[in-house]
């Protein structure tokens, strides 16, 4: 095939691809490329883009320019170079690069483990408020949990009841167990009550401790006994007083206990009166932990007396040494670090001699073994004495300077120092308090705990404030990882946080009984502050503020307790509110305090089931007319009323404006019996009888009601109290439901003759007469007039029945003239 054949085969190729409608392109490659830039020229490109931003930069004062000059010289490569050059020789020059290269990673560290422990701690924050907020919700609903019994009982209707009925709508269901361990305490509290209705001291947090052991007869080993001997121990209470009989029990049974450490705690915080509290506090934490653990070693050995070998000597000196044997000595030797003084560990055993509290024994067994420790340490004993017999266990300076030397040159660094002894020397001149455990003898959240309690020196450091700032920071995470309950508030209770420590108890549900009674027992010794109504939390008893110290709202705590068993057992939810007035001494914060436990007791007696025992509550009235007091009055000391004036005021008539809200008419019209509101007595069972007279066939609670109002107006009637339109109408209501009762007995000429007593319908045919009572109606009392409809036809009936009785008979036209003497009256006065 010639060429000239290809090229029309090639052409030929292409044929199907060729449009009339488009021209041809007869250019060469290097005319297409060419067109191609001269397109793209035309197009804006990216210099028009970047003289844009580099104008909407320049307005906010920004050098686009110059920064990407400084971007684009910059040598990544010095970064972390010294800023001037360093010669291979020059030692110094490196090592204070390096030092400030330290110093920038340990900011740079410190400023994100700081940010992350503040998301962290947000994180925890946001949580613990949900969980107090839907605690709460729970709570107001009456339930545990996620109970659905609760969100149902909710859709149930509490509408239009006052807050009051709301606060209790469900009342949760109690175990056996809890019931039990309540109802021990409860115990307590009456008895505690009575004490102070008489005047006298009282044990509680003794009597609360055996009631935590009678709940559980192991109970004794157990976190929440272990609190309340804790707190026995920092209130130096007394196991018990002297009984009434003994001689002068009067003067010692004084009050001493009450409100006794309110004073210095409630007080300026740098006083010297709150700095010997503060020791106090240490130092009765302290022995606490101290006979604590003395309790834990002679477990031990009883668990197990082969090993022991404790022979026939009961002295404290062989019980530690038989307790060492059993911990330190395995296979016939003993422990590493363990050091032996004349052949005997004798570190170890003078620790846990202090350890236990027998520091009387620990200088003894140090005296008996004088030349060996004279001859390890020359010294020890002389500060070991000075140590122990300082009230306040603290040595002089010249003896703490000594010690640190000796510790600084033979034990600081040594890594086979006794670690006993070394606890020792950090023990008796509080070396090192930062510092805070010691290998091998710390290793529980007690011993720890004792360790810095011991070393705590309220003259050095910030004291006890400072140990509880520390352990704030570490925070209940740090001691609870086990989910021991207990721990954190026991920890918190030593280092003198309480409101703290009532808080960590009242989170969990396992620990709310304990938590309302370790929040009496602070209050009656005065180591509980409340916060001002302002500053009160609905989600949580706790309160903490920037500017004050943590404080507790006693209220709010009692009443979230008493309120599950406030409607079965008024008369204990009472006893406790007789407590919130503990804290009345905080000036206005102490006045508002009254008024929440007087706002407690109306509430109690709102909610509380009507009958006999609510009667036996608030008192009444006997047959003969004589009035009783009931519970309520006669505890009212303990609610800080002075008379009988202030108890109608505070308690009896707002209790009876309560009850009216909640549509209990009985109870609101017998506390206002009580109160001597006559008045308003009658006025209410004028507006009650009002209601309950129209019902055809009235119910229980109305029956009662009436036989109330029959029982007052015989006796106002015999008093003369309460004269007037209102006792004439409840007079009238009562005389015709009496009627009523008549004419369903069968007797409707009975019922015409109260009818005609009361006056309201003439049964006269006498037109004046009757005219005069029609014009009289507008002037009658409201619950009389709104009742026409009722004894009209009621009336009516009667005379129809007496009408079938007598039409035969010669009477039969002045019965006929009777029946309608009321058809007048009905037209006039519907005019």
């Amino acid at each position: 095939m010639d060429l000239s054949a290809l090229l029309t085969s090639s052409k030929s190729l292409t044929s199907h691809l060729s449009r009339p409608d488009l021209p041809s392109v007869h250019l060469s490659l290097d005319q297409v490329e060419a067109q191609s830039r001269r397109l793209v020229s035309r197009q804006p490109g990216t210099s028009t883009d970047s003289d844009r931003a580099n104008y909407l930069l320049a307005q906010a004062h920004v050098d686009a320019s110059a920064l990407s000059n400084s971007i684009a010289n910059l040598n990544t490569s010095t970064t972390f170079s010294p800023l001037q050059p360093l010669q291979d020789t020059d030692v110094a020059g490196y090592l204070r690069h390096a030092h400030e290269q330290n110093l920038i990673s340990t900011i740079e560290e410190g400023r994100k483990e700081t940010q992350e422990a503040f998301y962290r701690a947000l994180e925890d924050r946001s949580q613990r408020d949900w969980e107090a907020k839907k605690k709460r919700v729970f709570e107001e609903l009456g339930g545990r949990g996620g109970d659905n019994r609760a969100m149902s009982e909710l859709k149930k209707s509490t509408h239009g009841k006052s807050s009051l009925m709301q606060s209790t709508a469900v009342t949760p269901t109690l175990s056996l167990q809890m019931q039990n361990k309540m109802m021990a305490y409860d115990r307590v509290i009456t008895e505690f009550n009575t004490a102070r209705l008489s005047g006298t001291s009282y044990t509680i947090v003794h009597s609360l401790l055996s009631a935590s052991t009678l709940v559980d007869p192991d109970s004794r080993y157990t976190r929440m006994t272990q609190i309340f001997h804790v707190l026995a121990k920092i209130t130096s209470e007394p196991p018990a007083l002297p009984p009434i009989e003994h001689a002068s029990a009067h003067i010692l049974n004084a009050p001493l206990f009450e409100r006794k450490y309110a004073r210095a705690y409630l007080g300026d915080a740098s006083s010297r009166d709150a700095s010997a509290l503060r020791r106090q506090i240490a130092k009765g934490a302290r022995e606490a932990l101290e006979e604590q653990y003395w309790d834990v070693m002679e477990r031990t050995i009883q668990a197990r007396p082969t090993e022991a070998r404790l022979g026939g000597d009961p002295s404290v000196a062989n019980k530690v040494r038989a307790f060492l044997f059993l911990r330190y000595y395995h296979n016939g030797e003993w422990e590493d670090r363990i050091e032996l003084v004349a052949g005997q560990p004798l570190w170890a055993r003078l620790f846990y001699l202090v350890r236990t509290g027998h520091v009387e024994e620990a200088l003894a067994e140090a005296l008996k073994y004088q030349d060996a420790i004279q001859h390890r340490e020359s010294s020890f004993l002389t500060h070991f004495k000075t140590w122990i017999e300082s009230p306040e266990r603290k040595l002089p300076k010249s003896h703490r300077d000594h010690l640190q030397t000796v510790y600084n040159a033979h034990m600081l660094h040594s890594a086979t120092a006794d670690p006993f002894k070394l606890a020792l020397y950090k023990l008796m001149g509080k070396l090192e308090p930062s510092r805070r455990s010691v290998q091998q003898v710390t290793t529980t959240t007690e011993d720890w705990i004792w360790f810095q309690l011991a070393m705590v020196d309220e003259d050095e450091e910030g004291g006890l404030r400072a140990l509880a700032d520390v352990l704030l920071g570490y925070g209940e995470r740090h001691f609870e990882a086990n989910q021991q309950r207990g721990v954190w508030a026991s920890v918190l209770l030593m280092c003198g946080q309480f409101e703290r420590a009532v808080a960590a108890l009242w989170e969990h549900q396992e620990t709310e009984v304990e938590a309302v009674h370790l929040a009496i027992g602070l209050a009656y010794h005065g180591l509980l502050r409340v916060p001002s109504r302002a500053e009160t939390s609905d989600m949580t008893p706790l309160s903490l503020s920037p500017a004050s110290p943590p404080a507790l709202s006693m209220s709010t705590l009692i009443w979230r307790y008493v309120r599950q068993f406030v409607k079965m057992d008024a008369r204990e939810a009472l006893q406790y509110v007789y407590c919130v007035p503990l804290a009345a001494d905080q000036g206005e914060v102490g006045k508002e305090q009254l008024e929440s436990a007087w706002e407690q007791v109306r509430r109690i007696i709102v909610l509380s089931n009507g009958g006999q025992g609510w009667e036996e509550l608030v008192g009444g009235y006997r047959p003969d007319g004589t009035r009783f007091s009931g519970v309520i009055e006669q505890g009212a000391v303990l609610l800080h009323l002075k008379d009988t004036k202030q108890f109608n005021e505070h308690i009896l008539v707002r209790a009876a404006k309560h009850s009216e809200e909640n549509d209990r008419t009985a109870e609101a019209i017998k506390l206002y019996n009580l109160a001597g509101d006559y008045s308003t007595v009658v006025a209410c069972l004028a507006q009650a009888l009002s209601n309950t007279i129209a019902k055809p066939s009235p119910e229980e609670k109305d029956r009662g009601l009436e036989k109330t109002a029959a029982d007052i107006i015989k006796h106002y009637e015999r008093t003369n109290r309460a004269a007037g339109r209102d006792r004439e109408a409840v007079v009238r209501l009562l005389r015709v439901r009496e009627a009523k009762e008549q004419i369903a007995g069968g007797r409707p000429e009975v019922a015409i003759d109260i009818m005609e007593s009361t006056e309201l319908i003439p049964l006269s045919g006498d037109v004046a007469k009757i005219t005069r009572k029609a014009e009289e109606f507008k002037d009658l009392h409201e619950a009389l007039q709104r009742n026409l409809q009722t004894y009209l036809p009621l009336t009516m009936e009667a005379l129809a029945g007496v009408h079938q009785k007598v039409k035969s008979s010669i009477v039969a036209d002045a019965t006929r003239q009777m029946v309608s003497a009321p058809s007048p009256f009905f037209g006039v006065s519907d005019k």
